[in-house]
């Protein structure tokens, strides 16, 4: 899949209309003040006054900003540049120095020289790499040594399923590319978006052996039988701000946290 990058990058481009209006996303309150941050990484991550954060495939940057609001000095990367053109415009109305920057991740070791202190990935994000190798090594060269590597994820099994999970369709480990055409959009499935797409799997010993080879340990992993989103059809919120699938309960983990520590050597 050598044109992955175009198709995903005008399939992003395109959801960024749709994501900036929908209920999903929350634009106005996000406006006004409300965080889009979940307790799942805000345990992990801790206080973030005075720290650096580099944050990986950013979207329009609200948890950056959402960060920045929080005192931390923030740069998001994402490779829709419609997507960091929101995310800047979202930054100088919420008054924040929240720095984007638009790039490929894999090119991101050719545009930016520098050191940080909490490098920080959530949500739907790995799914669209190839290769989780050139991933943790891309963040172990950007973290400064004692620095922390902080995700929030959707669980692989999650994955397994077809859309209305009814049955399994695909492989838990990173077979090959999946390429499907998707109407509408995960913030709006009322969304009028056709788009194609390509993803991959990666299975759990796929994130934290890369991780454990380029020297972060690892700190904490927690599962959880919840998301903090309704991104999936057919979920119900079981409590205020968790959702589950109903045929499924709390049988399988839907969300799984990292956090890493960059050794010193």
């Amino acid at each position: 899949m050598e044109n992955y990058l175009d198709i995903n990058r005008n399939s992003w481009n395109a959801k960024v209309e749709p994501h900036l209006k929908s209920d999903f996303y929350f634009v106005d309150e996000f406006l006004k003040g409300r965080t889009s941050l979940n307790s799942i990484e805000l345990e992990l991550l801790g206080n973030v006054q005075n720290k650096s954060i580099l944050h990986l495939q950013c979207h329009f940057g609200q948890d950056s900003i959402s960060l920045a609001r929080l005192g931390a000095k923030v740069t998001g990367i994402d490779l829709s540049d419609k997507a960091i053109e929101a995310a800047r415009d979202l930054a100088r109305k919420a008054q924040t120095d929240t720095e984007f920057i638009c790039t490929d991740l894999y090119k991101l070791p050719n545009i930016l020289d520098r050191k940080f202190d909490i490098v920080f990935t959530s949500y739907g994000t790995i799914g669209w790499l190839p290769d989780l190798k050139k991933w943790a090594e891309i963040i172990s060269l950007f973290l400064r040594p004692g620095g922390k590597f902080i995700m929030a994820e959707f669980h692989p099994v999650v994955w397994m399923f077809d859309d209305d999970f009814q049955g399994i369709r695909y492989n838990y480990f990173n077979e090959k590319p999946i390429v499907e055409i998707y109407e509408g959009t995960y913030a709006d499935q009322s969304a009028d978006l056709v788009q194609e797409y390509v993803m991959w799997n990666h299975s759990l010993a796929d994130v934290l052996q890369n991780l454990i080879q380029n020297q972060m340990q690892i700190i904490h992993f927690k599962e959880f039988d919840w998301s903090p989103y309704p991104c999936f059809r057919h979920v119900n919120e079981f409590e205020k701000g968790k959702w589950r699938i109903p045929q499924l309960g709390n049988k399988i983990p839907l969300v799984y946290a990292v956090e890493a520590i960059k050794k010193s050597s």
